[in-house]
């Protein structure tokens, strides 16, 4: 693949093996027998091939560095919601990227959080799945406004869901048309979205033209499935505005994301970009 292995490449969205548990406050929202007591993972009906031999690692943490180390992967962004993720941050700084958690229902103390997050941890982004708060909050909730003021305010970026969910969760709050409310409110925040904006990526296209802050991140997507309109934004004028982001140990393997990623049509001068410098400027690395 042209570029590949001569970018140290930045993964936006990456984490550890802790165990399925994890996923509780998914399962525990979830209506369908199926995805609530047959799935290890929530969204296995999508996701043939799971890694599930790496849940089985005695050090979650030794063994996203091993992939990493394996496909080229210099740092990763990665959650400090838990003890796993926060110890990755503190013993290898230089691999891992701390990535913070919001909480629209808890108001004040949801902006308190984010501040302490910011000052123990030194997280670059936070991040929100609006289908996944219980109960759900939609993109452009007033609740999640003093959110997207805080992270201004921080000079931080923050990571949103956007399309339909994979877990089975209705999916009305994470319509794409609801970020054009919140980029006209906001224009200083940087708003990337995560998921695939799908069934909506013509319009989430329309929308990275119109709005100079607005990224698309290409989060729980087998590189072949990466939607034509956005290979072909990146190519055109969307260069720096696409970037990379994969799926380890959640739903793909980075063998799976790898072995695609030779697929992918995007054209030489966008690769060091998709693959490393939007997210170094993005989460301001330099």
């Amino acid at each position: 693949m042209p570029m590949r292995n001569d970018v140290p490449i930045i993964d936006t969205m990456i984490g550890f093996a802790a165990g399925f548990d994890e996923y509780d406050f998914i399962r525990r929202q979830l209506k369908d027998a199926e995805s609530r007591d047959q799935f290890d993972f929530p969204v296995e009906y999508m996701f043939k091939t799971v890694p599930k031999e790496v849940y089985r690692h005695a050090d979650p943490i030794a063994a996203t560095l091993h992939e990493m180390d394996r496909f080229g992967i210099e740092r990763g962004l990665v959650g400090v919601h838990d003890d796993v993720g926060k110890r990755a941050v503190k013993r290898h700084p230089d691999r891992f990227i701390a990535l913070g958690g919001t909480d629209p229902h808890a108001i004040v103390d949801g902006i308190r959080s984010m501040r302490r997050q910011r000052e123990e941890w030194g997280v670059r982004a936070f991040t929100a799945f609006p289908a996944g708060f219980e109960p759900q909050v939609p993109i452009d909730d007033a609740r999640m406004y003093p959110i997207y003021a805080e992270c201004i305010e921080m000079g931080l970026p923050i990571f949103v869901c956007a399309g339909v969910p994979g877990p089975r969760l209705p999916m009305a709050c994470q319509h794409v048309e609801r970020i054009d409310r919140v980029m006209f409110d906001f224009p200083e925040l940087v708003f990337v979205t995560r998921h695939g904006c799908e069934p909506w990526t013509a319009l989430a296209v329309a929308l990275l033209r119109k709005w100079p802050n607005l990224h698309y991140s290409t989060s729980a997507f087998a590189p072949r499935h990466y939607p034509p309109e956005i290979i072909a934004y990146a190519n055109a004028d969307g260069a720096e505005k696409v970037l990379y982001a994969g799926y380890f140990p959640m739903g793909l393997s980075l063998e799976r994301i790898m072995g695609d990623m030779e697929r992918v049509g995007l054209e030489d001068r966008v690769w060091p970009l998709f693959l490393r410098e939007n997210a170094r400027r993005i989460l301001k690395l330099d």
